[in-house]
């Protein structure tokens, strides 16, 4: 399974407007989704799902908060997607940074980039192989 959001504007502080944050519990689509990624020219950095952020999304009064905080947001937002996926494979893409572009550059105009369409379709052309 894999999750495409804007989710957070924490991961533009950690990764600015150049790559795409990767989050999730399975290495080797993870893998695969880096290496679609690198041959379609869009950048994606694998961020940490380290336990002990999840610390930060436990709340006495509910289940799960969906913030974890400000210290390691995108993090902590990811790892609230997490729960989600069960031991169901998963990537979660957070395009916060790469969604929009302010001037052209490569083959993208100003404005909505697409991206990660170009690494999906990638992906998919590299399973069905």
């Amino acid at each position: 399974m894999i999750d495409v959001a804007t989710l957070t504007g924490a991961c533009v502080i950690a990764l600015g407007k150049v790559c795409t944050g990767a989050f999730g519990n399975d290495q080797e689509l993870i893998d695969r989704i880096i290496t679609a990624g690198a041959e379609a020219g869009e950048l994606i950095w694998q961020m940490p799902m380290y336990d002990q952020y999840k610390e930060q999304n436990k709340s006495d009064v509910a289940d799960i908060k969906n913030v974890g905080g400000r210290d390691g947001g995108a993090i902590t937002a990811a790892q609230f997607l997490s729960e989600f996926a069960d031991d169901t494979p998963w990537v979660h893409l957070d395009i916060a940074g790469t969604s929009m572009t302010d001037k052209e550059k490569n083959y993208l105009v100003k404005g909505a980039t697409g991206v990660p369409v170009r690494t999906l379709v990638n992906l998919v052309l590299s399973l069905a192989k």
